[in-house]
Formats: C-alpha cells, structure tokens, sequence
C-alpha cells in the first residue's frame, strides 16, 4: 500500500528535502563549488528521464544542494563589516519605540543600502515622540549582531531571520530628525513602509483611553498585527491558558476575513473576478500587518485556495502547504528557524492529517443531520489536531503545556471572530470602540480566571532537541499505523 501522507504529496518529499539543505547550508558554509555540482545535479536529472526511481533521487539531491546553496548566500548577505568608528548615516524607522530600562529601542533602516539595524536611543522625551517613517540622521557606531543565548532561544539567529545586519546605541546628542529620500530602498521595502505607516494611524484610532490599555493591546495584535503593547502579563495569561495563537495573526485570522469578505462580495457570476479581489485585500492586510511570516505562509495558502477554487479542485491539502513551504523558503531560507514558521505550519499539517481521522469517529451522515454535533465535533478536531502538531515545539520553546487548550478555543475562536468582524466598523465609526473594547475585557477577564485555575499550565518542560524530534517521530509512527486501520477499515484517511 502506497503511503498515504508522502505518496500522495510528492511536493512534501521535495519541502523536507530543501529543509534538509537548509540545515546544513546553515551549520556548513559551502564554497563557490556548489553552484556547479547544483547544476551537474540539474542536468544528471534531465538524463535520468527514463529511469524513475533515479531521476526520483536526483530531483531530491537537487533541492538538497538548492537549500544549501540558498542559506549560504542568505547568511553571506547579511554579514556586513561595519566600520570600527562611528559613521554619520541617515536612517528612517520602521517601529513604534519600545521601553527598555535605560533606552528606547527601535527598528531602523538605513536609506543608501536598506540594511536594518536594532536601534537603542537614549531614553528621554524626544525618543519617546520616535513614530514610523521619521527620518533620521545619526552619528553613532554600529556593532555585529550579538550571539546572545537563552535557554533554546538564539538571538543572533532572530535578527538574522528578521532581516536585521546590525545594532546600534545612540547617543542623545547624536540625532536629529530629518526629510530624508527613500530612492534608495526598493519599491517592496517602500511599500511596506507606507503600509506601516498607514497601520500606524489606524491604531490611533482604536486608542481610547489610558484605562483601556489591555483591551487596546489585543485588539492592536489580533486586527492589525501590532503586539508592542502587549505587556508581560497580559502575554503570560494567554499563554498559560493556551490563547496565544489569537494574538498572533495566523490563518486562523485571515479564513476569518476570507469569510467576511466572501459574504460582502458578492459575485457568483463573475467568480474569478471576485476571488482576485479577495485576494489583493488579503495581500493589502498583509502588507498592512507587517509581513509576519505566519500571516504570508497563511495569505500564500488561501491564495492558492482562491485559484483552485475557480476550477472546483480540492484546495487545502498536504501538497498545498508543501508548495507554500517551498516558495517561502526559496525566497527566504532562515525562515526555517523562525518559531512561528515552524508552528504555523505544523499546525496546518497536523490539522490536514488528523482532521480526517478524528471527524471518521463519528458516521458521516449522522454529523450532516445534526448541525450542532458537526459545528462542536469540528471545532474538537481542529483544536486536538493542532495541538498535536505544535505541543512539541511549545514544549522546546516555552516549556509548558496547556491543559485546558479545548476548552479556551471554545472561548476565544467565537470571541477572536467577533473582534475581527468589529475592529473594521470601528475603525470607520471610532466613537464605537468602547463597544469592542468591552469584549475584550470580558476576554481578558475570562482568561484571567482559567490562568489561576489549578494545573492550567504543566510548566518547566524544556525537551531537548533529539527529545523533540523523537516526539514527532512518534506521532509520525502513530499516524502511519492509523492510516493503515483506515485505510483497511474504509473510513476516512489523510
């Protein structure tokens, strides 16, 4: 019997293998030897046309040799010698300053090269009036990115991932703001620097008052993507209750507005017309948001839903995923390490795979003729099967389990849908916002209480890497005897 997870989503066995090249590309430099061998490979593929199996091997050594290759000049472009003096350069934000016990800390690029810096400024009234897209001009010196360690956490390999070349302290003295030209930066970077900008002033308009400060703070990062106001504790409630996913845009907040905006446009007669405009809003509220790697993994996968579904396909499969997983790490390799890549998509694998396992327990007919079971048993098998998948990484990461997670879906899904649906109308009518505000409360409360419920967070995990990767092995075993009984048995099957 042919394996029903790989044998079916050959795009899955070409993602894991450039996932392979990227690891080694990032633990072993290669030298200006792999374009060729690349290119060998490509050709030795081509000649293998009549010869399946090889041609099979060739294909996967390629995107092996691909991966590598990419993280290698990746990483080369983001090694940058700065000069060992203080330079005078102009820069222009990029973030909203953020308060640290003795600076305000603010993301900059500068606008000869695009090059993104941590920038530290002294702390006082005029760094706190920072907003994005001042212009800058700086004289200061600008350091390597730091290889500071925490516990699973490496903080050169974050800014790496994010784009960032170096960092940088600023004297009070040593700034000043400016007009600045931004002919330097590519059209995408000034794209999303007036998108930026544009979320800036639409956060504005959700900012009431000073007393509404939490509700605001998740409101800003459940509908646009801005989680500076977040504060420890309010991160901490959500966490140990297993509500962090809401605050962090994903694709459970985009099929949220794909819905939304499928019910406002309606078009059934000109189908294509009204999909490609679902998704150059989709892409417009990604850009707006600042590009997370979640979101764009999310906006690729509804993208490629949205075509499909012109011509009447299956649309959310293993395959697609694989695909999406393939551009991104095409364009962008370290994304690999990114922890919200890694518990993005496997979320959505895990939701592809066991989905149809969990919803087979159950008669398909019974599930069509009683709304509610379907509606509730649904919302039972996506919280299990994402927590199947993302459980592990939690468990590296963040070194706790959540144990009331199905419950607090039931909560915050229902709730997270209504605020989406909100924050729109009140960004238009703003004098409503006390109205969503007042259901963010009632969210934070609830949460507030399940955190202090006895046993809500199994803490101090940390599972180590080969632990980690075992785990995942395990659940890999399960689902491959799991697919055999269902596969025997002719229930539903991944």
């Amino acid at each position: 019997m042919k394996n029903r997870l790989f044998g079916e989503s050959p795009l899955l066995r070409l993602a894991v293998c450039l996932m392979a090249g990227i690891v080694i590309g990032n633990d072993v430099e290669a030298g200006h030897w792999l374009l060729p061998l690349l290119a060998g490979a490509v050709v030795l593929t081509m000649l293998l046309w009549k010869k399946a199996l090889l041609q099979s091997v060739a294909i996967a050594v390629c995107f092996v040799l691909l991966g590598w290759l990419l993280t290698t000049r990746q990483k080369a472009s983001l090694r940058v010698q700065w000069p060992e003096e203080e330079v005078k350069y102009e820069a222009v934000v990029l973030s909203e300053p953020q308060e640290k016990p003795k600076t305000m800390a603010v993301d900059i690029m500068l606008v000869k090269n695009g090059q993104k810096l941590k920038g530290y400024f002294y702390k006082d009234e005029r760094s706190r009036g920072l907003r994005i897209g001042d212009g800058l001009s700086i004289q200061s010196r600008i350091r390597e990115n730091s290889n500071w360690h925490r516990g699973a956490f490496d903080y050169r390999r974050y800014l790496e991932i994010h784009g960032f070349t170096g960092s940088t302290f600023v004297s009070s003295w040593k700034w000043q703001k400016v007009r600045v030209s931004l002919e330097g930066l590519s059209r995408l970077e000034r794209t999303k620097l007036y998108f930026l900008r544009l979320r800036s002033r639409l956060l504005k308009r959700l900012a009431v008052d000073e007393s509404s400060e939490d509700q605001y703070a998740v409101v800003a990062a459940m509908a646009l993507g801005d989680k500076s106001a977040l504060t420890k504790e309010l991160r901490e409630v959500y966490a140990v209750t297993g509500a962090s996913h809401v605050l962090a845009l994903s694709g459970l907040h985009l099929g949220i507005i794909y819905t939304l905006l499928s019910l406002l446009i309606i078009g059934r007669r000109w189908q294509m017309v009204s999909q490609m405009l679902i998704v150059l809003c989709i892409w417009a509220f990604v850009f707006l948001v600042g590009m997370s790697t979640s979101v764009v993994r999310s906006a690729t996968m509804l993208t490629v839903y949205a075509l499909l579904s012109l011509g009447y396909r299956d649309k959310m499969t293993v395959n697609t995923l694989a695909f999406t997983a393939i551009v991104m790490l095409m364009v962008h390799p370290l994304s690999l390490y990114d922890v919200g890549f890694q518990m993005s998509f496997m979320a959505v694998l895990a939701i592809l795979v066991f989905m149809p396992l969990l919803e087979g327990l159950f008669p398909r007919e019974y599930l069509l003729s009683h709304q509610t079971v379907r509606w509730l048993w649904s919302m039972v098998a996506v919280s299990v099967s994402a927590q199947i998948g993302v459980a592990p990484l939690i468990a590296y990461y963040f070194g706790r389990f959540s144990t009331f997670f199905l419950l607090t879906n039931f909560i915050v899904i229902p709730a997270a849908t209504l605020i989406l649906w909100l924050s729109p109308v009140v960004l238009l009518f703003p004098s409503l916002a006390y109205l969503l505000l007042y259901i963010v409360k009632c969210l934070n409360t609830v949460l507030g209480q399940m955190a202090a419920w006895p046993g809500a967070s199994i803490e101090a995990l940390h599972p180590t890497v080969l632990q980690t990767v075992m785990i995942y092995v395990v659940i890999l075993c399960i689902t491959y005897i799991l697919t055999i009984v269902g596969y025997r048995s002719g229930s539903p099957r991944p």
